[in-house]
C-alpha cells in the first residue's frame, strides 16, 4: 500500500492553520480588545505581552499558504480566485497592524494615539475577513473544468459577514484569556469581565451558526443529522457546552490564570472541528476532494522532504520562544 501523499499534506495544511488560528488569534484579539482599555500603561502590557512572539506566529500562515499553493494547486487557484478581495484586504490589515504594532513604541506621546488607532483597524480587518474566508468555504464554489466559474463578489453574503463578526469575538475572546494569563490586577479583573461576555455573546454566535449551516446546506445537515454519524459527531456539541462550563468558572476563580485560555484554545480547536466534519474531504466544496485538486506525486513528495525539515524547527522555535517569555508582564517591562 502506497503512501497517501494528499493526505498527508492536507493534514499538514490543517495543521498549519490551526496553529495560525490559535496562536495569531490572541494577538489580533489584543487589538480588537483595545477599544475596551484607556489606560496607556495597561496598552503598554497587553501589547507587550506579545511582543516577542507575534510575528513567528504569523509562520504558520506563511506555510500554510505556500503548502496549498504547492500540493494543492487547484485549491489554491479557486480560492484565490474567488477571494481576491477579502484576501486582499486581510493581508493589508495584517500589514497595518504591524506596522502600527512598531510604530506605536517609537512614536512620540501626540501620535502614539493615531498607531493605537492602526493597531485596532488591522487587527479588526485582518480578523474579519478571516472569518468572511471561512464562510466563503463553507458555502462553496462553483468550478467548471478547473477554473472558478462564480462572480468576484460571490462571497459577499449574510452568512460570510456574520462568520466575520462571529470570528471577531472570537478571538476577543481568546485575547482576553491570554491576558488574564499574562497580566496582573487592575488588568487582569476587566479581562476576566470582558472575556465572561464574549463567552455568551460567542456561544449565541455558535448556536446561529450551528443552525444556519445545515439550513442552508443539505449536504452538511445529512452529514451531521444522518445515522450512525450523529451518534460520532454528538461528542462536539457536548464538548462545547462543557467547555463553556468550565470556562465560566475558571473566570470566576481568582486563583485560575492560565487555565481559562487552555479552556479557550479548546473551544476553538472544537470550532476548527465542526468545520473540518461539515466539509471533508472536500478542499474546494461542495465538489471537489483534497485528492482531486492534488499536484503531481512527484512534487508532492518532493515538498514533503522540504516540510519534514522545517515544521519540527518551527515548533522548536516556537515552543523555546514562548518558553523564554513565560510568566507575568509588568508595566515598564517589554518590547521598546
Amino acid at each position: 500500500m502506497g503512501i497517501d501523499l494528499p493526505l498527508i499534506w492536507f493534514v499538514i495544511i490543517v495543521f498549519a492553520t490551526l496553529m495560525y488560528i490559535v496562536m495569531d488569534g490572541f494577538d489580533l484579539g489584543i487589538g480588537i480588545l483595545f477599544p475596551l482599555i484607556r489606560n496607556t500603561h495597561d496598552r503598554d502590557v497587553m501589547v507587550n505581552s506579545v511582543a516577542p512572539v507575534w510575528d513567528g506566529n504569523e509562520t504558520w500562515l506563511v506555510l500554510g499558504g505556500a503548502g496549498l499553493f504547492g500540493a494543492f494547486p487547484l485549491a489554491y487557484a479557486v480560492i484565490v480566485d474567488a477571494l481576491t478581495l477579502p484576501l486582499t484586504l486581510m493581508l493589508l490589515g495584517l500589514i497595518f497592524r504591524g506596522v502600527a504594532f512598531e510604530f506605536r513604541f517609537k512614536a512620540t506621546p501626540a501620535h502614539r494615539p493615531f498607531w493605537d488607532k492602526a493597531f485596532m483597524a488591522g487587527s479588526v480587518l485582518a480578523t474579519f475577513t478571516q472569518g468572511v474566508v471561512v464562510g466563503a468555504v463553507l458555502n462553496g464554489f462553483p468550478v467548471n473544468g478547473r477554473r472558478f466559474s462564480g462572480g468576484a463578489l460571490d462571497w459577499l453574503t449574510p452568512f460570510t459577514l456574520f462568520c466575520g463578526v462571529g470570528l471577531v469575538i472570537a478571538y476577543a475572546l481568546l485575547g482576553a484569556s491570554w491576558l488574564v494569563m499574562k497580566s496582573d490586577a487592575p488588568l487582569q479583573d476587566k479581562m476576566r469581565a470582558a472575556a465572561k461576555k464574549l463567552l455568551l455573546v460567542l456561544l449565541v454566535v455558535i448556536a446561529i451558526i450551528s443552525l444556519w449551516t445545515p439550513l442552508a446546506h443539505p449536504a452538511i445537515a445529512s452529514r451531521w443529522f444522518s445515522l450512525p454519524n450523529l451518534f460520532f459527531f454528538a461528542p462536539v456539541p457536548l464538548l462545547v457546552i462543557a467547555f463553556s462550563v468550565w470556562l465560566w468558572r475558571s473566570l470566576n476563580n481568582p486563583q485560575h490564570h492560565a487555565l481559562p485560555f487552555v479552556q479557550t484554545l479548546g473551544l476553538i480547536f472544537l470550532g476548527f472541528s465542526g468545520l473540518g466534519i461539515s466539509i471533508w474531504p472536500h478542499i474546494i466544496p461542495p465538489d471537489i476532494t483534497f485528492w482531486q485538486a492534488a499536484a503531481p506525486p512527484q512534487s508532492q513528495g518532493f515538498m514533503l522532504v522540504g516540510a519534514l525539515l522545517i515544521i519540527p524547527i518551527i515548533l522548536v522555535y516556537t515552543a523555546w520562544s514562548y518558553y523564554v517569555f513565560r510568566g507575568k508582564v509588568q508595566p515598564g517591562e517589554g518590547y521598546h
